[in-house]
């Protein structure tokens, strides 16, 4: 099984046999690949009863759940890694939500389309329209995006939150890219969070 490039990134920071919580997981294709691959102890929540069926019929362990409001039911460093892939943006209190990653979680990864990259920019700027990319595939009103940020907005509200950036991974078209103008060149970021500064 192959993953996207993005959650191929994510799977990279996780190391084999670690306890992971993939919050909002989908279908469960990371998770399926991190326990197949790396023996990890894989557990998710979605807020999609759909989601939720198809990661338990890939014998997930897989609750439904809305991250913004049942994370504070998780203990202290219950994982070793909290995931948070492609989801930040759809958080209605995403800064609260990095919070509870990096409490209930060693470690949090977090991966996130930016809406710096430059084609974002010139659809909005030149266009006049909110962008359709290959990362952003779905229309304005159809999207679950609520809170749009940059590679930059993120390191500021790490920063703001007292969290530390341990790695960060940057794509564009698919590949891995240097770190050099990524809030303009990169379409896609993961980073891996830590506590404390």
């Amino acid at each position: 099984m192959s993953l996207r490039p993005d959650l191929a990134a994510v799977a990279d920071a996780v190391p084999p046999g670690a306890r992971v919580l993939d919050v909002g997981c989908g279908d469960g294709a990371l998770l399926a690949y991190l326990r197949d691959r790396k023996g990890v102890d894989a557990r998710g929540i979605d807020v999609l009863a759909g989601n939720v069926a198809s990661a338990v019929a890939r014998g997930l362990s897989v609750v439904q759940g809305d991250a913004d409001a049942d994370l504070g039911d998780y203990p202290d460093g219950a994982f070793d890694m909290v995931i948070l892939s492609d989801t930040l943006q759809a958080m209605r209190a995403p800064a609260a939500v990095l919070g509870e990653l990096v409490r209930i979680g060693r470690r949090g990864i977090v991966s996130f389309p930016n809406f710096g990259h430059w084609r974002v920019r010139a659809s909005v700027v030149f266009g006049g329209r909110m962008p359709v990319t290959a990362t952003l595939p779905v229309s304005w009103h159809q999207t679950p995006n609520i809170h749009l940020c940059t590679i930059d907005d993120f390191r500021e509200l790490v920063t703001d939150l007292g969290l530390r950036i341990e790695s960060a991974t940057f794509l564009s078209g698919g590949r891995r890219r240097n770190g050099n103008l990524a809030n303009l060149m990169a379409e896609q970021a993961v980073f891996v969070l830590g506590r404390g500064v």
